[in-house]
């Protein structure tokens, strides 16, 4: 499997978001993560790095 799970950073650290991350679409302010379920979740953010050995995406909200 080559999914990955995402995380958003914060100042105190990083939040897992979802799990088993299948897609990253680009949508509006933000992203629409799906993951290998068909389960969706959109977030006001940006990514901010991929961990690709270790599966992950690394997320940053987006500034107000």
């Amino acid at each position: 499997m080559c999914e990955a799970n995402a995380y958003m950073l914060t100042d105190a650290g990083e939040t897992l978001v979802m799990t088993s991350v299948d897609h990253i679409i680009p949508e509006g302010d933000g992203l629409k993560l799906v993951d290998i379920f068909g389960e969706q979740k959109y977030l006001p953010a940006t990514i901010h790095s991929l961990s690709l050995v270790e599966h992950k995406v690394y997320l940053k909200a987006r500034n107000p």
